[in-house]
């Protein structure tokens, strides 16, 4: 998997502190859009990793992260850079979509 998960305690260091673009994927177990989407990030990841790190929060078992940025409806996918939120998409969009909406961090 090209993908990582992160927790509370390991957040800061794993998306906060990095030193390239993060997204993380907030996403729960129970839900069918987070299901649709996490194939997708595992190719972006694939692809992309050496511009964009790709990491997954399950927020049933995070409350601290999931509360402190407001996350209220999953699939969320913020980008972090320099430690704050760059960017912020939500629900389960098609590979080409999300690409494009990621793509200033892609370099496309």
């Amino acid at each position: 998997m090209a993908t990582k998960h992160t927790n509370d305690a390991d957040f800061q260091a794993d998306v906060l502190d990095h030193d390239k673009p993060v997204l993380v994927d907030f996403w729960a177990p129970w839900c069918g859009p987070c299901k649709m989407v996490a194939p997708i990030l595992e190719e972006i990841s694939e692809e992309h990793g050496d511009k964009l790190t790709i990491v997954k929060l399950n927020t049933d078992e995070n409350p601290q992260v999931t509360a402190r940025y407001g996350i209220t409806g999953i699939p969320t996918m913020n980008v972090y850079q320099g430690g704050e939120v760059v960017k912020s998409i939500t629900g389960a969009l098609p590979k080409q979509k999300l690409i494009r909406e990621l793509d200033q961090f892609l370099g496309a």
